[in-house]
């Protein structure tokens, strides 16, 4: 059964930081890649941030700069770093993990409940 725990959302005043992580137990799969993406009201889910079992990264153009993903691998954990945060990185927050199936070999994405950030003065 894969379970995720989600933690670190909240409210922060312009120019705050937060740090989410999420935690994913696993069994019977191996971890591809895992990140983070977000959707606002209204607005369909897109990608924040990725990070591959190698350790490849890759960030959406907006948060170049201000947000950093990390991953600690013993503890199956992936972590999103914001800082200088702006009304527009208000969302619900979703951690994603790519996981293959070390009898099928299949991939899954599988996904977090959300965690909120609202970024308000």
């Amino acid at each position: 059964q894969v379970q995720f725990v989600e933690s670190g959302g909240g409210l922060v005043q312009p120019g705050g930081s937060l740090n989410l992580s999420c935690a994913a137990s696993r069994s019977m799969f191996s971890i591809v890649a895992m990140g983070w993406y977000r959707q606002a009201p209204g607005k369909q889910r897109e990608l924040v941030a990725t990070i591959t079992s190698g350790g490849m990264t890759n960030y959406a153009d907006s948060v170049k700069g201000r947000f950093t993903i990390s991953r600690d691998n013993a503890k199956n954990t992936v972590y999103l770093q914001m800082n200088i945060l702006k009304p527009e990185d208000t969302a619900v927050y979703y951690c994603n993990a790519r996981l293959q199936s070390i009898v099928t070999k299949r991939t899954y994405d599988y996904w977090g409940q959300g965690t909120q950030v609202t970024v308000s003065s």
